[in-house]
């Protein structure tokens, strides 16, 4: 195993012990990465400087050599909207959608910082009172759900929102860990999200994929439908 793939492991790890409310790292254990762990001290100092910052992890190196890199080259994907913000994405507008219409929303104030130039403060579920119907043609939920969209109220008007802000045959990525701790409810008992149709992923080869982390972060597409003929 590369230190590259050690440090990969070890990261996951910590994220892991997160999602199922583990204890974190004691300052020691952080010092002692700083200096044994591959792109530790890189990520620290670049975080600090408000560098681009990549994240290294499975479920990260998917969403990003495989899924953004695809929508990328995809003339259909010319208006998006990218739900959360972390200091890890704060490069995806020019790494990925430069040329397009791209928009971040996240409910935090302090995230704004890691958003796009278009970035809006506000919960998902009130997104059609900043956007028309049909406005966008590619929204992507990762590590939304389980981490802040977690009531059956939330979920369902989040989603909802959602499918009536996509342009017909607009789509749709969900992101989330599955594992219990990071499922607060059952996503087939979420009605607005039934009704999207399941839209398989060339890539990936279905409309869904589990990526090899300890939490199973999981990819979903789905596809608004579109209307029935007159």
């Amino acid at each position: 195993m590369t230190r590259k793939e050690l440090a990969r492991r070890r990261i996951e790890e910590r994220i892991y012990n997160s999602a199922v409310g583990a204890p974190g790292e004691s300052k020691w254990r952080g010092v002692i990465n700083l200096f044994t762990e591959h792109g530790f001290a890189s990520r620290i100092a670049r975080k600090r400087l408000g560098l681009p910052t990549w994240l290294n992890t499975e479920d990260r190196r998917v969403l990003e050599a495989i899924i953004l890199a695809r929508y990328r080259s995809e003339p259909a994907s010319k208006t998006v909207l990218f739900v959360g913000c972390d200091f890890y994405t704060a490069n995806y507008e020019s790494a990925y959608f430069a040329k397009d219409n791209f928009w971040t929303i996240d409910a935090a104030p302090d995230c704004s910082k890691h958003g796009a130039k278009q970035h809006l403060i506000a919960p998902l579920e009130e997104l059609n009172k900043h956007f028309p119907a049909g406005f966008f043609n590619l929204i992507i939920c990762n590590g939304v759900f389980g981490w802040g969209l977690d009531a059956f109220e939330q979920c369902e008007a989040a989603f909802s929102q959602c499918h009536t802000c996509l342009a017909s045959g607009g789509r749709f990525l969900l992101g989330w860990d599955d594992i219990p701790e990071r499922t607060p409810i059952p996503l087939e008992s979420i009605p607005s999200l039934a009704k999207f149709r399941k839209h398989p992923f060339p890539p990936l080869g279905d409309w869904r994929y589990v990526t090899h982390t300890p939490y199973r972060h999981t990819y979903h597409f789905y596809q608004k439908n579109e209307p029935p003929p007159k």
